[in-house]
């Protein structure tokens, strides 16, 4: 049996204690599952906005997509994962990625390293964790046992990361682009032939990870096409038919999004979709079919 789905929200918008009381209920009132925030200078700060999310609603979980490892001291991190998973009742998920933004180190005078180095770093601070959440020594103390730990993986290296200690797979669905700190989409069948490589990797775990995709583009419309336009100015190289085709493109009839995500459940095993804020509404009844033919 394919696992359940489970929808995802990633609120990027800094914003007055209200306001951002407001969005995530109304994330929670539209049935998101889990209320996410990123890890990038200039948006939400990752810990206070998951406590404050916490306090305005009730039911979904609260998680990191994902946290930058190299802002973090694993030491200082395991702190604020523990207290924030207290102080959210047990709700927390943690994502953590290697950081691909060079700007963004810069301006926070830390180092950014090579491709390996960013790699070797994560490596540490994911053994740390494990090291000193799962001492009874530690405090504070999680709430739950283990707090559920995302990566989100392209490369090899990264991806052999994810099927020894994720408990998520987060596929980003794209590869760092031509012009630094940008991101350009993987086609179908490069896409595949990444999570095949995660399941060669993935092979003697004891339990099968959640596999998830960020969406990037979603769209309830008979007419995809001036959806579409941005995305073809900043890639080029893509035809109207291509992005459509993109798994991490999510635009036309809802019938035909529907389908689709099904249709990526069953191809790749993607059953956690995480959309960005400024499509939290659109997808919403994409979520709402999807539950009604699960029922």
């Amino acid at each position: 049996m394919p696992r359940p789905f489970r929808f995802g929200v990633n609120l990027l918008t800094p914003s007055p204690a209200a306001e951002w009381r407001a969005t995530c209920r109304r994330a929670e009132e539209l049935g998101y599952d889990v209320i996410l925030v990123p890890d990038h200078l200039g948006t939400v700060a990752p810990f206070p906005a998951l406590v404050a999310a916490a306090a305005a609603t009730e039911r979904p979980r609260l998680g990191t997509f994902v946290l930058n490892a190299g802002f973090w001291n694993p030491a200082l991190l395991a702190r604020e994962v523990a207290a924030t998973d207290a102080l959210t009742g047990g709700r927390l998920e943690l994502g953590l990625g290697t950081g691909y933004v060079q700007s963004e180190h810069e301006t926070a005078g830390l180092p950014f390293g090579s491709p390996r180095e960013r790699v070797d770093h994560l490596r540490h601070t994911v053994e740390e964790l494990d090291r000193l959440l799962g001492s009874r020594d530690h405090q504070p103390r999680p709430a739950q046992e283990r707090v559920p730990l995302l990566i989100g993986a392209n490369g090899d290296r990264m991806l052999r990361l994810t099927a020894e200690h994720a408990d998520i797979a987060a596929f980003t669905g794209a590869r760092p682009g031509r012009a630094t700190g940008t991101l350009e989409p993987l086609t179908a069948e490069e896409l595949d032939e990444r999570v095949t490589r995660y399941r060669a990797s993935a092979a003697g775990r004891a339990e099968p990870a959640e596999l998830n995709l960020l969406l990037q583009l979603v769209a309830v419309t008979d007419d995809p096409e001036p959806v579409l336009e941005p995305l073809l100015e900043r890639q080029p190289q893509l035809t109207l038919e291509q992005a459509l085709a993109l798994p991490i493109v999510l635009v036309g009839p809802l019938d035909d999004v529907v389908a689709r995500v099904r249709a990526q459940r069953e191809q790749f095993g993607f059953s956690y979709l995480t959309v960005l804020e400024p499509y939290m509404e659109a997808f919403a009844p994409v979520m709402a079919r999807l539950r009604e033919e699960s029922a």
